[in-house]
């Protein structure tokens, strides 16, 4: 097996550079980011493609990079279906949370709980919201930092430094615009990468024929999976069912993915982004297949796992790509730096949104006194200290260990209930404060409940059916492992840990339906609540609601030919005169809250 060579760290170097030379640049053009919706928000003035790539980026982890086509090669295709979950989970979010949230102008998404409930909801989601996307970030930097690092030597802590110190330099500079271009550049890596692994492996395995026919020989190629059993972990119900619940938590009310497509300059823009980035998720999807059954087809006879050369699945990829592209200097380092690129995008997001719903939920409410200036140079302090958190949040993850997973499944475990929390809010008229805080606790002590128990009492591998790998072919003179040696005993030795009743059927849930249990638990009985506690008798403002209006608003794009601008909401008890254009695609409603350009969010006034 081939190390790095020089051509690879400057392939990886360059990349680092030129994301950094992109938040140099918005720093200064334009005459940089004179207010805090400058840098938070690019000004309100984006347009769909940018922000449909930078969804696609950020939502595309290292971990996706490196860990989805590791799950193809032990589990089959299935995860194909994800491709279904995705345009569900665009079409909710587009047509369900997008119109409320824009038409209010908000920069947080938990500014919306406030408005429609109460701030102490406010609160409690931007502080779950900060606990969640720290521990994520720590461990998106770490994770594969360390599966590379172990495969290709590449240097652990300093990949770990430089990518945070990149990230949180052009973040801190040149805000939200700088993290959607950077984004726009770092997915072109991302499929050059994945493109170098799938071609070289085309051509060493004689054609595409051949990976499909070693696929659907090894029974990789299982796409449909019927089977009801909520407890089985992938099937097509639970990715259907399961996945959308679970990433409609992140594309619908996620801040870090929210923030970007309200920054767009019309609703019809906002709506196109995440219809764009859809077919952004599908390459990336069909991209990581391929790499998947790629990675089948080059191991089938011998399996890296197995035979241990790998030490863990994560190690696949950077395993395949120095195997087959070693005689080819700098494309090792391109995948090395499309796995970063993911890290990066995701990393970025991270910080502004983090730095947004600081300035928005936690500084602007208390301190109304600051002005613009000061609040954009509050927002690049709390980049600057959010990524320096994020840096310290890897050195915590690698001290970690098993829970690295645990974490993971958090991300699960918090969004569901909060997806929850907001349906409460835009569907429901009647819920009110108290219902939704109920129904918040419920979903989340019911959540956190099935999560961590999985993790104590691991599901049984008739659960999780990992497919059969063989080392029949491996031809190993170090160490005393033999060919005979039958590869599936090292994984499914009994467990010892005496397992109570609820291990086998309630704690073996399949990971993806965590969020859909946090959610449903949180709906049901936040309607609950709220009608026992005079949910009926509230006058809730219609702006706050999914109305008729919002929803055929999408089909009147004839009529839509101004752009439909909210600048930012101007909150007073009595109706505001209608200050925007006389523009035919506004409801009456939207009209109401379009208030002057230099009126940003004036919640307390």
């Amino acid at each position: 097996m081939g190390r790095f060579s020089v051509w690879d760290y400057v392939v990886f170097a360059a990349m680092l550079l030129i994301s950094a030379v992109i938040g140099v640049y918005y720093a200064f053009v334009g005459g940089g980011q004179k207010t805090s919706k400058d840098f938070l928000m690019g000004g309100r003035s984006m347009s769909a493609v940018p922000v449909a790539l930078s969804l696609t980026a950020s939502f595309m982890s290292a971990v996706t990079v490196l860990g989805t086509p590791a799950e193809i090669y032990r589990y089959g295709a299935i995860f194909c279906i994800f491709g279904i979950t995705y345009s569900l989970v665009v079409l909710c979010s587009a047509e369900i949370f997008l119109p409320v949230f824009y038409k209010l102008g908000i920069t947080s998404t938990y500014e919306y709980l406030e408005l429609r409930f109460n701030k102490y909801l406010r609160l409690c989601g931007t502080i779950l919201f900060i606990i969640q996307t720290m521990l994520y970030t720590g461990i998106v930097i770490y994770a594969p930092a360390l599966a590379l690092n172990q495969v290709t030597g590449f240097d652990l802590w300093g990949a770990v430094v430089a990518t945070g110190v990149v990230c949180t330099f052009y973040c801190t500079l040149g805000g939200l615009k700088a993290v959607v271009w950077t984004d726009v550049f770092q997915v072109g890596i991302m499929v050059a990468g994945f493109s170098s692994v799938i071609i070289r492996a085309v051509v060493v395995q004689n054609g595409i024929g051949t990976i499909v026919n070693d696929s659907y020989h090894g029974g990789r190629l299982n796409f449909w999976d019927f089977n009801p059993n909520p407890l089985q972990r992938h099937t097509f119900w639970t990715i259907i069912v399961g996945g959308t619940f679970t990433w409609t938590s992140i594309y619908g009310v996620n801040q870090s993915q929210v923030q970007r497509y309200i920054a767009c300059k019309s609703r019809l823009h906002a709506k196109l982004s995440l219809y764009i980035n859809l077919l952004g998720l599908w390459v990336i999807l069909a991209c990581a297949t391929l790499c998947g059954l790629s990675l089948y087809s080059i191991y089938k006879d011998c399996d890296p796992w197995t035979a241990k050369q790998v030490s863990a699945f994560d190690q696949l990829m950077p395993y395949l790509v120095l195997d087959i592209l070693h005689d080819f200097p700098g494309l090792p380092g391109l995948f090395v730096a499309s796995a970063y690129s993911g890290t990066l995008s995701t990393v970025s997001s991270s910080i502004n949104a983090l730095a947004a719903v600081t300035v928005e939920d936690l500084i602007k409410p208390y301190f109304k006194s600051l002005s613009e200036k000061k609040l954009s140079w509050i927002s690049m302090g709390l980049s600057l200290f959010f990524g320096g958190a994020c840096i310290a949040m890897a050195a915590v993850a690698s001290l970690m260990g098993g829970l690295l997973q645990a974490a993971l499944s958090i991300f699960g475990m918090v969004g569901g209930p909060l997806l929850g929390l907001f349906a409460l809010g835009i569907l429901c008229s009647f819920a009110n404060g108290v219902g939704a805080f109920v129904g918040l606790g419920s979903g989340f002590v019911a959540s956190l409940w099935v999560g961590i128990g999985s993790q104590i009492y691991p599901p049984l591998p008739e659960r999780t059916k990992p497919l059969y790998l063989s080392t029949a072919g491996c031809n190993i003179t170090s160490g005393n492992l033999t060919a005979t040696e039958n590869p599936l005993t090292t994984i499914f030795t009994a467990p010892t840990v005496e397992r109570p009743v609820l291990a086998d059927n309630w704690y073996s849930l399949s990971y993806l339906y965590f969020s859909t249990l946090g959610t449903l638990i949180t709906v049901l009985v936040g309607i609950l609540v709220s009608l026992l506690t005079g949910g009926l008798k509230q006058n809730i403002d219609r702006r706050f609601l999914l109305t008729m209006e919002d929803f055929l608003s999408s089909f009147s794009w004839a009529k839509s030919e101004t752009p439909e601008k909210v600048e930012g909401l101007n909150w007073k008890p009595f109706p505001v005169a209608a200050k925007g254009t006389d523009n035919p695609a506004f409801s009456h409603i939207e009209m109401d809250v379009a208030s002057d350009t230099n009126e940003v969010n004036n919640l307390h006034k």
